[in-house]
């Protein structure tokens, strides 16, 4: 009797200790992170993301900025060529910004509202909020969840996320593939709720001459056709033949840098490379590759002269390093075009599945071309 009295006294001391320390439940803690969510006016973050989709893992330094209802700055910048890309959320869209070569894509959409980001805290939340089967764990000064990740790319099946036990703030995120392998990290370094900002923090001219621009290109614009238009083989040369108005560029570095080719690392099994071809866009020069086999696609890069680029709405695509855009129909010829490093990119097909055009837009990243 005195030994079970004694385990039941050593049970209330290890409570009343985790108590005291103030040790909570999955619940108590999902309960907080839906509360902290719901009263979220601002936050800055920072940090270092790896992505491990390509041959080579590419690191890229990120810095996110969110400020009540719907404003974002995330700034990507490649550790190795030092090149940043801002997404920027405002009142007129959605932008993907290159400042140092001053171009710029805007999207009509609403996101990130129906697509998740692993950098996004509102996006970490939720996936944990919503997966009723989380797994949950505590560490000295973290929370550990392990659930389902909430991704448009279905290869990203599962992800674990810290949070400090201070205030809820991220501090890692491992996102892993079916077979448990680790296909993006993020490390925050710093990461900070209330953060005030500038009134013009969100603007896209602003953020367009932090990189030392003081102004957005005058030359002519191109309409959606010139980055949705379909086709496959010469039916896509003639369209890039027939759309886009290049508009002349000052002296600028980008419009007199030579067209550069990138192939991308990732191609489909049982799919090879047709053949190669040079192409116009308008007065521009662009590289045509038609790939058959298994799945049929060709891909168009090009790289413009300083302008900018508005599209129709359509799907934002999220790559990891940049956004993309899907127009088209599920059921017929689609199109996700993209900006890298100054080169527009479109790859068209009939009857290629969406995780697979994924696969190869994030195979272009960390290139040089040739």
């Amino acid at each position: 009797m005195r030994r079970i009295i004694g385990m039941a006294a050593l049970a209330i001391v290890i409570v009343m200790a985790a108590a005291a320390c103030g040790a909570k439940s999955a619940d108590q803690v999902v309960a907080d992170l839906d509360q902290v969510v719901s009263k979220l006016e601002s936050y800055q973050g920072s940090g270092k993301m790896t992505l491990h989709t390509g041959e080579q893992p590419q690191e890229y330094n990120v810095e996110v900025w969110y400020k009540t209802p719907h404003y974002y700055r995330i700034a990507l910048t490649n550790a190795q060529k030092d090149i940043t890309q801002i997404v920027l959320r405002n009142d007129e869209g959605v932008f993907v910004l290159t400042p140092h070569l001053n171009k710029m894509f805007r999207f009509q959409s609403d996101w990130p509202e129906k697509s998740g980001q692993v950098y996004l805290y509102q996006s970490l939340v939720q996936s944990i909020v919503m997966d009723t089967r989380r797994q949950f764990a505590e560490e000295k000064d973290a929370y550990v969840f392990d659930v389902a990740a909430n991704y448009q790319n279905s290869l990203l099946a599962r992800q674990k996320i810290w949070l400090s036990k201070k205030d809820y703030a991220p501090r890692h995120v491992e996102v892993t593939d079916d077979n448990s392998k680790t296909m993006v990290t993020v490390d925050f370094t710093h990461f900070e709720f209330g953060k005030k900002f500038d009134k013009d923090s969100f603007d896209m001219e602003r953020n367009m001459a932090t990189s030392r621009l003081q102004t957005l290109p005058t030359g002519a614009s191109a309409n959606v056709g010139d980055l949705s238009a379909g086709g496959t083989g010469d039916a896509d040369a003639k369209a890039a033949g027939s759309t886009g108005s290049g508009g002349k560029a000052g002296n600028t570095a980008a419009a007199q840098a030579e067209q550069r080719i990138i192939t991308p690392q990732y191609v489909p099994q049982g799919v090879k490379q047709q053949d190669m071809k040079e192409v116009k866009l308008g007065e521009e020069k662009a590289i045509l590759f038609r790939y058959s086999g298994t799945y049929n696609y060709t891909l168009l890069e090009s790289t413009p002269q300083a302008r900018t680029v508005t599209t129709l709405p359509g799907d934002i695509v999220e790559l990891g390093y940049t956004l993309g855009v899907l127009t088209g129909d599920a059921q017929g010829l689609r199109t996700l075009a993209w900006t890298h490093d100054g080169i527009e990119f479109r790859l068209t097909t009939s009857d290629l599945p969406q995780d697979e055009m994924i696969r190869i837009a994030q195979s272009v990243q960390g290139q040089v071309g040739k």
